[in-house]
Parts: structure tokens; C-alpha cells; sequence
């Protein structure tokens, strides 16, 4: 009885407190939901724009989005909490509240990023309640920023979709452009462009498409085009209304990478390295060590490759010799740890993670989830990791129907604690085609998938490029 009395005071001090912060919890969300509708918020967090919004039937838990790459050159810095409407309205019609930030920053700004989001789940748990559970969500540079989140901070989140991300990291991802631009300077520019510590991105940029376009109106143009694609091992295929070439469409495939590197990929090989670099005060990107021929054989383009210079009369071998007997390009070192730290994956996961990529992405390659994979089977994780494939060309072209489906499935993970047969690509079909027309301006397209290596492998550990065999 004695030792109850002295308890006692401590107890009925821990039940106070207990009910001051339900008490303050129910206030403050009573603040954010409306009865009305969804309860849209903007603001400004430290230079940082955001969105947050809460709809009246608010089921407690929140759906942090990234959002990808906004140019620097870009004025506007705008703050999405989801990818686009149709799925928004979505989650927010099932009860999730959603939040986005801007990031304070645009271009390659993960450090920014990581500081902003969770500055606004700070900002959002003072002004509307903690969450229940939190589902970090993003899409291409959001999907590495999604991933990093997870990493740093892993006591914030629940559960995690990266989608079209760049799961390979930031040092391998510039790495593997690096070999593309190079291979591209040596065999079709004769070495006349600067692809690293570039100081004029827009005329380099400029002289780059010039000289890929006139080595597209021959057929040794195209074959070296192919062979630079290959060692980004980007698709053959560019519009996701087409459907994919023929497996042995060898010019179809070529031409689908010339639109790549045109419309797309030039554009980051040249003024996203040149943000990239400014940034990170030097240039991160080596090809040190790297066999191009050994590269070349582990690529899913090899056989594209292979046809199209035999149709040229050109010895591949001797475009690879001459590749790796040109000097090669030497990293910053303090760029290097730059983009180690923001961001090279560790692969240790604490909750589900659920990401998913389109086959047909030339901008950020389906092998990017081979290397994320293959951290996440080294850390021993891959228990809480599911990947799924949309058979579709393009970067991010998801449907509404297949996001809210995906987005879904984690959830249901998340609540079975199981995932058994969830992400079998018939069952996602079925029940992104069950939501209807408005949801799918395409068929849904998840099928089972098995993408190739990553090329250019990082070793966090080693702080190395691992090569591969």
C-alpha cells in the first residue's frame, strides 16, 4: 500500500500527460480536417513551398511525396503532394492526407530534399497530429529521394513506394552516363566536347546534338549511337503509345535511342552534369578501371550492337580497343563524398518497400532496380522489398490505375504483414483495370520482369567501382 501511495503521484502525473497530448493531438488535427472537403494548406517552411492536404474522412495516416527534377534554370518551384490528379484524388477520397514539399532547392537537390520533407513532418505533426503511419511515395529523382529518406531516417516512415527512381544511387548513376558521353566524344566528336567540368552546358549541349544528328543520317553513325546506349543500356524503345520493336528490330531500336539521347538524355549528360558539378564543387564521375569491352558483353544491347556494325562494315573491336586505350577521366574527391553522402544506398530496410519502374525508361533505366535489389539481398532485407514492372515505354509512365493499385499493395502489406501472392502482375491487372476508364488511358501493363545488371555498380563500403564479371 505504501509503495502505492508513492507511485501514486508519478502515475496520475503520467496520465496527465498522457491526456494533455491526446488532448493536443485531437486539437490540432481538428484544425486541419474540415468538415466541408479536403482542407488544402500552402506555406513556406525555410525557403521551402509546400502542400498539405487533409480530407475530412483523414484515416490518420499521410503520404509524403517527392517530386523529380525541376531544372535550375526554372523559376517556379512548385510543391506537389501527389504525381498527378486522377490519383490524388484518389487517396485522398480513401482518407490519406497528402504533403509535399518544393524543396528550397531545384536541380540535383537531395540534400535540400532530405532537409525540407522532413522539416514539413515536422511542420505537419505541430499543425495537424502526429500521423498514425507515414508512406513515403516519389517518382524518378523523388524515387531516390523517397529511398533516401527511408535510409536516413527511418523512424519517421511505415512503409516506402520509390517509382521510376534512381535506385542505383547517385555516384553509379553518373558514373554509367559518364561511359555513355564518353563513349560519344571518342567515337563521334573527336574528343572535342568538354563531358566533364563543364563551364558552357549550353553549347556544349548545343555542338552535342549537332554531332548526333548528322551520325544519325549514316549507318556508322548509328551503329556507334547504339554502341553508347548500350553502355547506359538504354531501351529501344521511346513512345509508350508504340509497341515495343521486335527483339531483333535492330534500326527500330536504334532509332528509339537516338530519340533517347536527343530529347532526353543529352540534356542531363551535359547541363544536369554541370548543376551536378557546381554543386557538388567538382566532378564526381570517373571511368577509371572500367573495360569497355567487358562492358559491352554484360549489356542488354549487345546483340543490337553486334548486328548494327556488322551492317556497317565497322570492326566493333576496334572502336572498344580504342575506347580503352584513351585516357581516362579522373573524379574530385570531394565531389565524390558529396554524392556518396546524398545519395549511395546501404540496402538495410525496417519496414515494406514496394518500388516500380517502367521496362521502357531511358532516362533512368530499369537496372537501377537490379542494383537497389542487390544491396537490399546483401543487408539480408529482401524479405521487406518488392519490386513490380509496367511493360511500357517512357520515363514514369505509369497510369493513374497501376499507381493506385501499387500504392495499394503496399498497404496491404503494410496491414497483413505478408506479402504473398500481392504483386503477381495478373492480380495488379486485374485491379487496376477494376477501377475504371478514368483511371486507365491504357491498358494496365504489370507483367513479371527481370531487368539486367547495372553497369556501373558502386561499392558503398569500398568507396570503388566494382567491376563485373
Amino acid at each position: 500500500m505504501k509503495r502505492l501511495l508513492y507511485l501514486l503521484p508519478v502515475l496520475l502525473l503520467l496520465l496527465g500527460s498522457l491526456l494533455l497530448s491526446r488532448a493536443y493531438t485531437a486539437h490540432a488535427a481538428s484544425s486541419c480536417v474540415s468538415s466541408a472537403g479536403t482542407n488544402v494548406m500552402h506555406g513556406a517552411i525555410q525557403g521551402a513551398n509546400y502542400t498539405i492536404s487533409v480530407p475530412s474522412n483523414w484515416n490518420g495516416s499521410l503520404a509524403l511525396y517527392s517530386h523529380g527534377y525541376v531544372s535550375s534554370s526554372q523559376l517556379l518551384n512548385p510543391a506537389p503532394d501527389s504525381g498527378d490528379p486522377v490519383t490524388r484524388a484518389a487517396l485522398l477520397q480513401q482518407g490519406y492526407a497528402l504533403a509535399g514539399s518544393s524543396y528550397s532547392q531545384n536541380g540535383w537537390a537531395l540534400q535540400q530534399a532530405f532537409h525540407d520533407q522532413i522539416a514539413l513532418l515536422d511542420f505537419f505533426g505541430q499543425t495537424c497530429g502526429q500521423p498514425s503511419r507515414t508512406i513515403a511515395w516519389g517518382h524518378s529523382l523523388g524515387g531516390i529521394i523517397t529511398a533516401g529518406l527511408i535510409q536516413l531516417h527511418p523512424e519517421r516512415f511505415s512503409a516506402a513506394l520509390p517509382m521510376c527512381g534512381v535506385l542505383s544511387g547517385g555516384i553509379a548513376t553518373w558514373n554509367q552516363a559518364l561511359d555513355a558521353s564518353f563513349a560519344f566524344n571518342v567515337l563521334l566528336a573527336n574528343s572535342k566536347l568538354s563531358i566533364v567540368h563543364i563551364t558552357d552546358p549550353a553549347g556544349q549541349f548545343k555542338l552535342a546534338e549537332s554531332i548526333l544528328a548528322s551520325a544519325q543520317q549514316t549507318p556508322q553513325g548509328r551503329a556507334r549511337i547504339a554502341l553508347l546506349s548500350a553502355l547506359g543500356d538504354t531501351p529501344g524503345w521511346f513512345d509508350p503509345a508504340s509497341p515495343e520493336p521486335a527483339a531483333n528490330d535492330f534500326s527500330t531500336q536504334e532509332l528509339n535511342q537516338f530519340l533517347w539521347a536527343s530529347k532526353v538524355d543529352f540534356a542531363f549528360a551535359f547541363g544536369g552534369r554541370a548543376e551536378l558539378e557546381a554543386r557538388a564543387g567538382g566532378n564526381p564521375s570517373w571511368n577509371i578501371g572500367v573495360n569497355y569491352r567487358q562492358q559491352l558483353a554484360l549489356s542488354a544491347d549487345s546483340q543490337e550492337v553486334r548486328a548494327l556494325y556488322q551492317q556497317a562494315g565497322l570492326k566493333l573491336e576496334s572502336d572498344l580497343a580504342t575506347l580503352n586505350a584513351t585516357p581516362r577521366i579522373k573524379a574530385d574527391q570531394g565531389a565524390i563524398t558529396y554524392l556518396d553522402q546524398f545519395i549511395t544506398f546501404n540496402g538495410h530496410l525496417n519496414f515494406p518497400v514496394l518500388s516500380m519502374h517502367t521496362t521502357g525508361d531511358g532516362l533512368v533505366v530499369n537496372e537501377n532496380e537490379q542494383a537497389y535489389a542487390s544491396v537490399v539481398r546483401d543487408s539480408g532485407d529482401s524479405n521487406l522489398l518488392r519490386q513490380v514492372f509496367v511493360h511500357r515505354a517512357g520515363h514514369c509512365t505509369f497510369t493513374p490505375a497501376e499507381t493506385v493499385t501499387a500504392f495499394g499493395t503496399l498497404i496491404q502489406r503494410l496491414q497483413s504483414g505478408r506479402w504473398d501472392n500481392t504483386t503477381d502482375p495478373a492480380l495488379m491487372n486485374q485491379k487496376a483495370a477494376a477501377l475504371g476508364p478514368t483511371f486507365n488511358p491504357a491498358p494496365p501493363a504489370f507483367l513479371r520482369f527481370t531487368p539486367t545488371i547495372f553497369l556501373r555498380l558502386f561499392d558503398h563500403q569500398r568507396n570503388a567501382f566494382v567491376p563485373l564479371s
